[in-house]
Parts: structure tokens; C-alpha cells; sequence
């Protein structure tokens, strides 16, 4: 059982995939290589929660059996039709093998497809006889790319069906591709959208509405130019979908999911209340006592609010943190809760990570735990803001702090924190019971 934050035992983690609540439980999968804290070929983890809170691993639910999939299940979703959870995803074929090390490819000499593998249940699938190619590879450049084509993100609107992929255009532009369907199986591409000098491969794509604005969200690559590690980042904006013709504007101004830059490859799923909520996979660049890496962040909660879009703390996860103490030490394995507002100049150090507000920003620094780390970034700052609210939740290996209930968020990879805090201002300290 783990609490609040998933995580591997000991092997690697990487994007969500399949988040879903369906017939009573949260389903989340995730990118996995199963047999060391190491990317390699892909397999899908699983683990249930009925609050978001209390989750239970599930063991392998995806991993390669076909052609189209030998070298890995890569990220996709999930969707329920007929009682049955329908998981569409990525499968790659790497037509050259690392001769070494047979979960790598060589010069990216690979080519992807897109995949259906369905459950009566939600917990037993079928690797053998239950997949399908629903999309073979593309190979009509005018579309999409042969190799980077990836991540679908499926939905249903009425009778018709939606997929979006991720793709680029001779891997110097990143581009959305849009298929219809009239049953789930046959898909018909429809239209694309790009943007130039945005990153060269939009990944991990996901539309919905939310409080009647329609939103998309995606990974560009290479949108940071400044030679730091994690130059891929997940960017959201507000847009017009034509739902007849596919058709996607985006607009110039667009918010990051996360200020922190560790968080990437968000997918979101509707709660059982009806929410947007997603989760974001933490990137972390290195494993954790030599067993694991990668983890994922909070649950949040998706609202456009004044022409701006806000995470919030789920609810669920706000309310399990109903035990004040006075020190770290006193905390759930799962971590704690500080609550406090800053005044200009005012800081907090969190156990070696300092917040502090600075004129109408709120900045992190955790240069003191990730000095072995030259690069990789240490300070972070969000927009100017006119509220200073904060609520900090803190693991011993990621911190979020949530600005203005979600106004902007700062979430970070930590190692070495240590159990101590020290305040300039008033501070709430909260765990689980």
C-alpha cells in the first residue's frame, strides 16, 4: 500500500498512462521497465485507489507480445465502453537492435504504431490474444512520422470517437494529429495542428473542456534551449477544437503545467464527482538508493478560472492530512503539509529547500540538494502573482508548493532532504493520520 505518492519498489517509472475511474476504483498505469531503475523496453505498471490517497499495486498489465510491440508498450490511455475498459497505446518496433543491450535501439532505426488491448475488469489482460493495430505505422509523411508518432489520448463526444497523437514534421517541428471513429477500431485521420519554433516532437497530448473552455496540454521537445537536462516541458493553453473538422487553434499565450520543470507527460481522467484531475510524471536523474526512479506527483484538480487555468490539490488529498505536529519528524512515511503566506523578502527552509517570495514572485531554490546535479536547474520562479498563499506538500523526494490554491505550481525532485524547518513567518505543519 502506498500513500498519496506512486512510486516504483525498484525498478524504473516513468508516464502515466490509462488514468481512468472506472466501476468504483482510480486505474492509473504508468511506463515501466521492470527489472532495474533504468529506461529500457517498455512495459505497463498498475496500481488501484478508491480515494486517490491509499493505493495498491497491481502488478504488470502491459508488456510486448507482438510485432508491432515487441520493443516496448509505450504511453496511451483508457476509455470505458460497454462496461469494459478499452487502454489504447504506443507500441514500438526497434528494426535494429542495440546488439549489447536489446532494449535500446540503434541510430532510432524504429517505427510505432498505435494499439487496442481491452479488459472485462479492469485488472486482467489478455498480451497474447486481446491485442489489435487500430493505427499501423505511418508511413505518408503528409501525416505524421513513421517513428514519432505516439501517446494517444482517446475520447468519446456523442456517437463519434477522438484520438490525438503526438508527432513532428522530419523531427524539426512538433505537430498534433487528430483521428475519428465511428466504433473505436476503424480510425480516419482528420486534421493537424503546429506551430513552428515550438520543439521538434509534441508529446503526450491530452484535450478536454473544462468550465466550458476547451484545453490542450502537451510536452513540446527541446522548448528549453538553454543546454540544461529536461529541456522537454509540458505546456498548456486555452483553444477552439472544431469537433466536425478536427480543426485546432492555439493561441500565442500558453501557461507551464508546473513552474518546477521536473513534472512532464500529464494525463487527465474526470473523478468520481466529475472533476478534470490529472497526475504528471516526476523525472528525476538519478535512482533513489541505487532501487528506483521516477515517481508521480499529487492528484490535481483542472479549473479555468478568469481566463487562467489553476491546478488544485485534489480534495481527497487535502483532507487526509488532519494531524498537526510540531516537526518533520513526526510525520507519515508519505510526508507533510505546511501551510503559511509570505510577505516580500520572507522565506521558508524546508529540510535544505528555501521558498521565498521575492517582490510579486514566489522562488525555490534547492541548490543545497542538488549540487551534484550541475545540469540540471536549481532555481525556480513563478509569474508575477498578487496573492502569497502557500501550501507546501513534502516527501522525502518531491516538493510541490501550490500558490493561491493552484494558481501556479512549483513541484521539484529532492534528494538528502533533511528533517528540519526553518521560518521567518508562521507556519502549519500537517500529517497523516
Amino acid at each position: 500500500m502506498q500513500k498519496i505518492y506512486v512510486k516504483p519498489k525498484d525498478y524504473w517509472m516513468n508516464d502515466p498512462n490509462g488514468f481512468i475511474y472506472y466501476k468504483g476504483m482510480y486505474h492509473l498505469f504508468y511506463q515501466c521497465f521492470p527489472y532495474a531503475p533504468r529506461w529500457g523496453r517498455m512495459h505497463w505498471g498498475h496500481v488501484v485507489s478508491k480515494d486517490l490517497v491509499n493505493w495498491e499495486e497491481q502488478g504488470i498489465a502491459l508488456f510486448p507480445s507482438k510485432t508491432d510491440d515487441r520493443s516496448g508498450c509505450f504511453s496511451g490511455s483508457a476509455i470505458e465502453e460497454d462496461g469494459k475498459m478499452q487502454l489504447y497505446y504506443t507500441g514500438v518496433n526497434y528494426l535494429t537492435e542495440n546488439p549489447e543491450d536489446i532494449n535500446l535501439c540503434v541510430d532510432e532505426h524504429f517505427v510505432s504504431a498505435q494499439l487496442k488491448i481491452t479488459s472485462e475488469d479492469g485488472f486482467h489482460f489478455d498480451n497474447i490474444k486481446d491485442k489489435k493495430t487500430v493505427i499501423p505505422v505511418i508511413h505518408d509523411e503528409g501525416i505524421g512520422d513513421a517513428r514519432h508518432t505516439r501517446d494517444p489520448k482517446v475520447w468519446k463526444d456523442g456517437e463519434r470517437w477522438y484520438m490525438v497523437l503526438g508527432s513532428t514534421i522530419e523531427d524539426k517541428q512538433g505537430k498534433l494529429l487528430f483521428f475519428t471513429s465511428t466504433d473505436g477500431e476503424e480510425w480516419k485521420f482528420a486534421n493537424s495542428v503546429t506551430r513552428e519554433n515550438f520543439g521538434w516532437m509534441w508529446e503526450c497530448p491530452d484535450y478536454f473542456e473544462v468550465d466550458n473552455r476547451q484545453v490542450v496540454i502537451f510536452s513540446p521537445m527541446q522548448l528549453f534551449k538553454d543546454g540544461k537536462a529536461e529541456d522537454a516541458q509540458t505546456v498548456c493553453m486555452q483553444v477552439k477544437f472544431d469537433k466536425e473538422t478536427c480543426a485546432m487553434e492555439l493561441p500565442e499565450e500558453y501557461q507551464f503545467l508546473d513552474y518546477g520543470t521536473d513534472l512532464y507527460a500529464p494525463q487527465s481522467t474526470l473523478d468520481e464527482e466529475g472533476r478534470r484531475i490529472l497526475t504528471a510524471w516526476l523525472r528525476m536523474p538519478e535512482p533513489v538508493d541505487g532501487k528506483w526512479q521516477g515517481m508521480m506527483c499529487i492528484p490535481r484538480v483542472v479549473e479555468v478560472k478568469e481566463n487562467h487555468i489553476y491546478f488544485r490539490v485534489h480534495p481527497n488529498v487535502q483532507a487526509a492530512y488532519t494531524k498537526e505536529i510540531s516537526a518533520p519528524s513526526e510525520a507519515d512515511e508519505s510526508g507533510y503539509r505546511l501551510r503559511f503566506s509570505l510577505e516580500d523578502g520572507d522565506k521558508v527552509d524546508v529540510g535544505g529547500y528555501v521558498i521565498s517570495r521575492k517582490g510579486d514572485k514566489i522562488c525555490t531554490d534547492r541548490s543545497c540538494l542538488f549540487g551534484k546535479y550541475p545540469n540540471h536547474r536549481v532555481k525556480f520562479e513563478t509569474p508575477e502573482m498578487k496573492g502569497f498563499e502557500i501550501e507546501v506538500y513534502v516527501n522525502p523526494n518531491q516538493i510541490s508548493v501550490f500558490v493561491n490554491d493552484g494558481e501556479a505550481v512549483i513541484t521539484n525532485a529532492v534528494y538528502d532532504l533533511e528533517e528540519k524547518i526553518e521560518a521567518d513567518v508562521a507556519i502549519t505543519i500537517e500529517t497523516i493520520e
